[in-house]
């Protein structure tokens, strides 16, 4: 069920892989998508065999991703399945548990266990390029956080993530750290590695949960696996 999982202080979090849930294949088992080919019934009894495991009694605020860079709050007075425009979420309050999707992108989980003030964020290619960590971490500082730490959780490495030249020229010039070269020698990029230099030059201490999710059979990947790939997710909470 979990890629990693770990507690800091008064926060808990994790990274899923694709263990441990009930969908059929091609998507077996542990498919958290909110669209695509999937039985959404079986999608929907995934979420709840993790949300029953990490915090049962947690209040569920998700988003609906659209890459960019809006970093939303949870609405006390959202109803169930009401999910804002947004590729990053933060908190201070106890008991709500936030999650993002991902199956090549970066999974991001931010915590300052002292100030009590928890985000996650969603960084692909055009979250990374608009800044969408930067956007997350100014949000928890807002609420009050200050020595904040960040797990970077499973994606698609810089070896493995080919794109066009003039892709990986357009992000490198907003982040020069995403440049790269896959193993066989063509233009890539590296959205860990630029993910990483956005958070260390926020000050953020960085913790890498990683793994290559194309080269990771127990986890999702798009670039793998097309429209077949289901997705994992981060998950970050603080205890009441």
């Amino acid at each position: 069920m979990y890629a990693f999982r770990t507690a800091f202080g008064p926060v808990e979090l994790s990274f899923t892989d694709r263990l441990g849930g009930v969908s059929a294949a091609p998507f077996d088992s542990l498919n958290l998508a909110l669209e695509g080919d999937d039985d959404p019934q079986a999608c929907a009894r995934n979420l709840r065999i993790v949300l029953d495991d990490f915090a049962p009694d947690d209040r569920l605020a998700d988003l609906h991703q659209v890459h960019g860079c809006e970093v939303a709050t949870p609405d006390e007075g959202a109803g169930e399945g009401e999910r804002p425009d947004a590729d990053g979420i933060v908190t201070d309050a106890p008991g709500v548990t936030l999650m993002v999707r991902a199956a090549d992108c970066v999974p991001v989980l931010l915590a300052d266990p002292v100030a009590g003030v928890v985000g996650a964020a969603h960084a692909g290619r055009p979250g990374l390029a608009a800044g969408v960590v930067s956007a997350t971490l100014a949000r928890m500082r807002e609420l009050g956080a200050r020595g904040v730490t960040a797990w970077v959780g499973p994606h698609v490495c810089g070896a493995c993530y080919e794109v066009p030249a003039e892709m990986r020229d357009e992000v490198g010039t907003v982040v020069p750290e995403a440049v790269s070269t896959t193993s066989w020698g063509t233009p890539s990029l590296d959205l860990g590695a630029g993910v990483r230099a956005q958070l260390e030059a926020g000050g953020v201490t960085v913790v890498d949960a990683a793994r290559c999710t194309r080269e990771s059979a127990d986890l999702y990947s798009y670039r793998r696996d097309g429209r077949r790939a289901g997705r994992q997710a981060g998950l970050v909470r603080l205890r009441p």
